[in-house]
């Protein structure tokens, strides 16, 4: 769940806001369009694993997809000096 609040009101109720967002993303309007969003510091840590896992996958599937020769595990590490 999510508010809208507008930014006149954010300014005016801070401590509320700030609070409010500990427990949902609130969104800051200003002459009918979003301008931002307040979120607690423990959701935007988890936004941004999220989206830093979502990357990792994308590019784990953009390496697998490419054409050419697979290297084997046991060869990576070797060459790592990791066996």
């Amino acid at each position: 769940m999510s508010e809208i609040v507008p930014v006149s009101q954010a300014r005016a109720e801070l401590r509320s806001v700030i609070e409010r967002a500990q427990e949902q993303a609130i969104f800051l309007e200003r002459r009918g369009a979003v301008e931002a969003v307040v979120i607690s510091p423990h959701m935007y840590e988890r936004m941004i694993a999220a989206l830093e896992d979502a990357e990792d996958i994308a590019a784990a599937d953009a390496a697998l997809a490419e054409d050419g020769p697979n290297v084997p595990w046991e060869q990576v590490k070797a060459e790592l000096g990791w066996s």
